[in-house]
């Protein structure tokens, strides 16, 4: 089986801070870092060193092929990553020293992801496989119609998060993954319990909380493990590629969750995003 990933690529720049700004501020930071980073490509990071077969679909700029090739190093099938005119994306991340972040996004070759690339993707797929995508690309509708009309489950990431843009794959969405900030805005917007949207699974990710999960209406809840974080940043996309993997090496849907939730807490005590995303081993060997 495969996981088809249409994801964002970023070039994450992330600076080390005494604590997070607010409006007006201007601080020193303590260190820069450059790495490959993006919701999509974390999520395929994560998925491939949990030992599932994924290929990503997106777009760099011609400054950005290096972070295809690291992709490709990761184990991660490049063949429908495009080349775009406008640059690579990157983030601004500010990391504290509570592990908290803010980071600020430049969308660029994220936004301008050929329709006739994702369609020639998908028609390597098969039924079953798995289909993954976030709010830092174009295309998700027509690629999760897609995907839903070949028999792939389709999975939504909800973040960045717009009401608006999970509405519109209604009826597309098989397993919708979000965080309770999101879930609540959510059951805003829609005035309906996340557990009422006819989805078919909805997890919600409430960091040391662990996570609530709605599997047809029954709930589950998954406690999280315990560890002192330094950097929660890839964390929620390191559990979403995992818990993808998961499912698509056939686990069940509490053993995908706890495996998810155990590279999530490995992922929180390193510094950085998908160069340090942990491999099967890593979890297995953690123990926790």
């Amino acid at each position: 089986m495969t996981i088809w990933n249409l994801g964002s690529i970023n070039a994450d720049h992330t600076y080390r801070v005494d604590k997070l700004p607010v409006a007006g501020e201007t601080l020193a930071s303590r260190s820069l870092t450059i790495g490959l980073g993006g919701k999509g490509a974390n999520m395929s990071v994560a998925a491939a060193r949990a030992a599932a077969r994924v290929c990503h679909i997106g777009a760099v700029g011609e400054d950005g092929t290096k972070w295809r090739d690291r992709l490709l190093e990761y184990g991660v099938d490049t063949r429908f990553i495009a080349v775009a005119d406008e640059p690579t994306a990157h983030a601004i991340i500010t990391v504290d020293d509570d592990g908290e972040n803010q980071i600020i996004l430049y969308s660029g070759a994220n936004g301008v992801i050929p329709e006739n690339l994702i369609g020639s993707a998908l028609s390597e797929a098969n039924a079953g496989d798995i289909f993954v995508t976030q709010n830092e690309t174009n295309g998700q509708y027509e690629a999760a119609k897609i995907a839903k009309e070949l028999g792939l489950r389709v999975m939504y990431a909800a973040a960045p998060f717009s009401a608006d843009a999970i509405m519109a794959l209604d009826g597309l969405i098989d397993i919708l993954v979000l965080n309770e900030v999101e879930a609540g805005q959510l059951q805003d917007a829609t005035g309906k319990d996340v557990s009422e949207l006819g989805i078919a699974q909805v997890l919600i990710t409430k960091g040391a909380d662990g996570v609530t999960v709605y599997d047809n209406g029954t709930r589950l809840d998954v406690p999280s493990v315990k560890v002192d974080a330094v950097d929660t940043t890839g964390a929620g996309d390191t559990f979403t590629g995992y818990f993808a993997a998961g499912l698509d090496r056939g686990f069940g849907l509490e053993q995908s969750l706890n495996l998810a939730v155990q590279a999530a807490a490995i992922m929180v005590t390193r510094h950085g995003t998908a160069d340090v995303i942990p491999d099967l081993k890593d979890v297995q060997d953690a123990k926790l």
